[in-house]
């Protein structure tokens, strides 16, 4: 029996070796996609979002809350429009994320008390840099409302320490758990870089075992496995995941070690994490060629699931908020235990024993993927390419 499943396995990695688009998958697409991304987002959070100003009060006060919005890391100031309707063409081009105006009379009336409006516009269909757009314009205004009202209070007599605890009794003190940086990045990179690698798992798996039917070789990797249908199927997947798991550990301390990511637990806590999404990936990939043995559309189903992992799993957006009927599917996607277990450990790094489901979870995956063999067994014996 072990020389059987030795001669599998071996069948399993000349297969493997025999394409580059094999290597390709395996290796490549993950480093490259790894390093694009690594290295879009080293900054952290995307800086000095280009804006412009419409001052239309040329004023002592006005030219100073345009320096005080030059001075935000948020924004630039690149562009100093004369009018609304030039802004808004300059930001429908592309060339801004937002403009700010302050209108005519604008310290006459903020000084005497007469009220003034500051209007501000950003562009929220390109959502992160309008959002720091907007963030940027909105704590200039507010920081210059409270510049002119402390001014005010100042002008009537009030001492300036008063005018400041008038104007914010209360200091509000912010600390992120888990990510006190708000750094895109730590969560961006380690949820969406395990999700290629689940992605192309996927993929692999239906694609080199749908393979075998379509080219009518089928036969020959079942008499190669002495006829069993679980020894041929882990004599294939065993090398992939081989392969993936030393990838996605590599990538894996690249993220924790060189772009210096929190690892609040022991490596080891996520390296198994890494391990057991490949497998699980490898299960539920299994359980779609079982369900539909056919190269064209297993392969456009693992695509369209693994797609859909990045929106349905809960990376950016909590299922808790999901329509029901469309949250229900981020517990069938191994990515999902990922990422939980990603932010349980290596984020706020509580006691494993809280994160043991999500470990089983990816575990419970391999063995939906075993239930259809004996179909996939039949379309081997009898390979009839559909195309």
């Amino acid at each position: 029996m072990f020389k059987i499943f030795w001669q599998s396995i071996s069948y399993g990695w000349r297969k493997l070796c025999s394409r580059k688009v094999y290597l390709v998958s395996c290796v490549v697409v993950p480093i490259l996609f790894a390093v694009f991304f690594i290295d879009l987002m080293k900054e952290g959070l995307p800086l000095k979002v280009p804006v412009s100003v419409v001052d239309q009060d040329q004023s002592s006060l006005s030219r100073r809350v345009t320096r005080n919005l030059g001075a935000s890391e948020l924004i630039a100031v690149t562009h100093k429009d004369e009018s609304y309707a030039t802004a808004l063409a300059r930001l429908r081009k592309g060339e801004t994320f937002g403009f700010f105006i302050i209108p005519h009379d604008f310290q006459k009336d903020a000084i005497s008390g007469a009220g003034t409006t500051i209007t501000y516009y950003s562009d929220l269909s390109v959502f992160v840099p309008g959002s720091l757009a907007y963030k940027g314009f909105k704590t200039a205004a507010v920081t210059t409302a409270g510049g002119v009202v402390q001014t005010t209070l100042v002008s009537t007599g009030i001492n300036e320490s008063v005018a400041g605890t008038l104007l914010q009794p209360v200091v509000i003190a912010e600390q992120g758990i888990g990510n006190p940086w708000m750094n895109y990045s730590i969560y961006l990179c380690n949820s969406f870089i395990p999700g290629v690698v689940s992605l192309m798992v996927m993929l692999m798996v239906c694609f080199t075992v749908c393979e075998e039917i379509k080219n009518g070789t089928s036969v020959e990797w079942l008499r190669e496995s002495g006829g069993s249908m679980l020894c041929a199927v882990l004599g294939k997947l065993i090398p992939q995941a081989v392969v993936f798991s030393v990838i996605g550990v590599g990538l894996q301390a690249v993220m924790f070690t060189m772009a210096h990511f929190p690892m609040n637990c022991p490596a080891w806590h996520m390296v198994l994490a890494m391990i057991l999404l490949v497998i699980g990936s490898q299960g539920l990939a299994l359980a779609l060629v079982c369900a539909i043995p056919n190269l064209r559309l297993s392969t456009s189903l693992a695509s369209l699931t693994g797609i859909l992992a990045f929106s349905i799993a809960a990376y950016s957006f909590p299922v808790q908020s999901m329509y029901g009927a469309i949250g229900i599917f981020s517990y069938i996607l191994p990515p999902r235990y990922y990422f939980l277990i990603y932010a349980d450990q290596a984020l706020n790094g509580i006691p494993l024993y809280y994160s043991r489901w999500y470990y089983v979870a990816l575990m419970i995956f391999p063995l939906a993927g075993l239930l259809g063999l004996n179909r996939l067994k039949k379309h081997c014996l009898n390979p009839v390419y559909v195309p």
